[in-house]
Formats: structure tokens, sequence, C-alpha cells
């Protein structure tokens, strides 16, 4: 066990101070210490698995190899153990029943990137890549907001999605500049590309047609999360209801900016967020 991979409590401190600042943490703060430090601890492990997919550290056969690691750690903790990577999950997997299978499923998502860099993937294959990055984050998710699987994991398949696309589109030129490109090569085809040269296509003006087209995508699960939260279903859905909000605005302000070059990266002021807020209820 390499020590440094492990997740002290000093750690956690700083995944929190790094959040603080963010949509996330404002949506947090709606919760009760024991579910917020629950969503916190799934917040790191999410981090740390990321940054090993992201920060091309090491060879792909290594950089899978600390995925695996996670794997068989994980695998020790719901045997009973407490092997130390996986230490500060433990209280959360007790009280609230998190699924192993959910954090593998992750660290599938996690293996695409690392397998290769994704380039303009097929629409199935970008959904499976949302399913995989983001809807699995809120099926552990809801059972930290004490809602009932069925809604809940229908939440977390639409608003995982969401909030994926969304990311997506605000982060073109980052992925572009570590040759990545998450729009999907249909639309890509359908606008006129010929090259799917991740650079190539950040450059082109037609690129705001294909994020208009994904963000097309976004909204309709945006709809449907919504449309689940609205029956109000039982738990603390407070949380996803703002970070749906909170998201769909960005996207809105995205696409009022426009996706053709040069762009830049969209997010709420602080004023904004509070009458956000307001709005919904929240003051």
């Amino acid at each position: 066990m390499n020590k440094s991979e492990s997740l002290p409590a000093s750690q956690i401190a700083a995944v929190k101070k790094k959040a603080s600042g963010s949509s996330f943490y404002l949506a947090m703060r709606l919760m009760p210490r024991r579910e917020r430090d629950a969503m916190f601890a799934i917040y790191a492990f999410c981090r740390k698995v990321d940054d090993i997919a992201d920060d091309g550290v090491g060879t792909r056969p290594e950089r899978h190899e600390k995925l695996e690691a996670w794997r068989y750690d994980l695998d020790a903790l719901y045997e009973g153990q407490a092997p130390p990577r996986v230490n500060f999950l433990a209280p959360a997997v007790a009280q609230f029943g998190l699924r192993k299978e959910d954090f593998f499923t992750i660290l599938d998502g996690m293996d695409m990137d690392v397998t290769e860099d994704i380039v303009a993937p097929d629409l199935p294959t970008l959904d499976l890549y949302c399913e995989r990055v983001a809807s699995a984050v809120g099926r552990l998710s809801i059972k930290v907001f004490g809602m009932d699987e069925r809604p809940g994991f229908e939440l977390a398949h639409h608003l995982g999605r969401a909030l994926q696309l969304t990311n997506i589109l605000r982060d073109i030129d980052e992925d572009a500049d570590i040759g990545r490109l998450y729009l999907p090569r249909e639309y890509l085809f359908a606008a006129g590309f010929k090259s799917l040269d991740p650079k190539m296509v950040v450059s082109d003006p037609r690129i705001d047609g294909v994020c208009r087209a994904v963000a097309a995508m976004a909204h309709d699960h945006y709809d449907k999360a919504a449309a689940i939260l609205a029956k109000k279903p039982r738990g603390r859905i407070a949380t996803p209801r703002l970070m749906g909000a909170v998201y769909a605005e960005i996207l809105k302000a995205t696409e009022a900016a426009g996706f053709a070059p040069p762009r830049h990266r969209v997010s709420l002021s602080r004023g904004k967020l509070l009458s956000l807020l307001l709005r919904m209820g929240f003051g």
C-alpha cells in the first residue's frame, strides 16, 4: 500500500476547502452534517480517481493498475476490512448502504479515459461514459439523500447525464488541450466535419451548432429530472433540486455566450447563485 494514496482527515479537509467556492458546496450546505460528510467522502473518492485518469502521471498500464488498486481495496472494505486508502469511505458505506457496484462503475468510467483519450465518441459510447462517471455518482448520492431506489435511480440517470453534458460543454478547450473531445461524432459529421482532431474541431465555428445539439440533450435530461423531483419523492430532495437548477442556469449562460471560438468558461456569480436560492425558496 502506498501511504501517499490514502485519504486521511487532512485531505478530506483539503477537498472541502477546494469545493468551498463551488455550487457543489452550496448544495451540500443544505444537508445535515452526517449526510454532508458522506457526500464529501463520495466527492473525495471521485476527485482522487479522476486525478489518476487526468493527471497523465505514469503510463496508461500504470494508471490502470492504480485504478485496480482502488477496486481491490473497495472489495476489502465491503468484506469488513479497513484498508487505509478507502477507510474514509467506511462511515458513509455503513450508514447509508452505498453500493460497491456504483463505486466500481465510476472506476470503469475513469478507465475509459485511461485506456485511450476519448475523441468524438458515438452517441452510445458518450451515454455509457456519462452513466459511469456521473449517473453512478448520483446513485451513491441518492442513498445519502434517503431516496427510494426506483425514483432515486431514475433521477440519478437523468440528472447525472445532464450535469456531465453541461460539464463537457464548459470544458471543451481544456479537454482539447489534453487530446480529448467528448462531442458525439454523429453530430460532428452532420455539421460537415471531416477531421475529428480535437484542436481542429474546437477552432472551427461550426462547433457552435454541434454544441447546441448536445445542450438540447442536456436540457431534455434536466426536464426529466425536474419532473421526478416535482412528484416530491421521499428523501432530502432540496440538494438535487438545487444542483439541477444551478447547472441548468450554467448551461443557459453558456448557450447565451455561444460556443464558437474564442470561448470563455462560464460560471455563475455569487449574486446569481443567491438569487437562484431565493427564487427556489431556500432563503
